[in-house]
């Protein structure tokens, strides 16, 4: 069997010291990100899951945006250090923003009512599936990444700077960039307690 697969799981962590250095070539990463989003699982193939790419200096912009956002509810004694970290972020070759378009869940929730309260958990799981996909496919170019949810704090700004729908709803955020440092050590719970087998 292939092990392929399953070193790509395990080769995918959460990567804080990043570079603008590139892995790839823009045009191999956009080519990447259109496969992974194309084929992607949704609820009903609703497909309500959306990416925004931000390069050079959008992605410094939407970095910016943050900061200055934070520099309001974050006290001073605080914000050195959050000022450290958004740095770390932006010191990335790129973000990208996942989003997930409301109106499709809308949509699904009109149709079948039944499942109303559900649809919007669904597009949640789908949007996840399509993060982690997109985060274990940048380590398998050489690319470190992590997740961020400054969610709420930016996203009627985010909206605004690149025109997007008012019904893209900001998921999550996924700074990325060439590792200049490897992951830190993760804490495994005993395997015993989290998979269970009954034959």
């Amino acid at each position: 069997m292939n092990n392929d697969f399953y070193q790509a799981i395990e080769g995918r962590r959460s990567i804080y010291s990043i570079s603008r250095e590139m892995t790839i070539s823009d045009e191999r990463l956009e080519k990447n990100l259109w496969r992974i989003l194309k084929t992607m699982p949704s609820p009903m193939n609703s497909q309500s899951g959306r990416m925004l790419l931000l390069l050079n200096h959008h992605h410094d912009r939407f970095w910016e945006i943050t900061l200055e956002t934070l520099r309001k509810i974050v006290s001073a004694e605080r914000f050195s250090a959050t000022e450290k970290k958004i740095a770390g972020f932006a010191a990335g070759r790129g973000t990208i923003l996942f989003f997930d378009d409301q109106e499709v869940i809308t949509s699904l929730q009109n149709k079948y009512p039944t499942y109303r309260d559900t649809f919007p958990v669904w597009g949640q799981q789908a949007n996840a599936m399509l993060q982690y996909a997109v985060w274990t496919g940048l380590a398998e170019e050489g690319y470190g990444a992590s997740l961020q949810h400054y969610t709420e704090l930016v996203e009627e700004d985010v909206r605004k700077e690149w025109d997007l729908p008012e019904s893209w709803q900001l998921i999550a955020q996924m700074p990325f960039g060439k590792k200049t440092a490897p992951a830190g050590d993760k804490t495994i719970e005993p395997m015993e307690k989290r998979f269970l087998v009954k034959k």
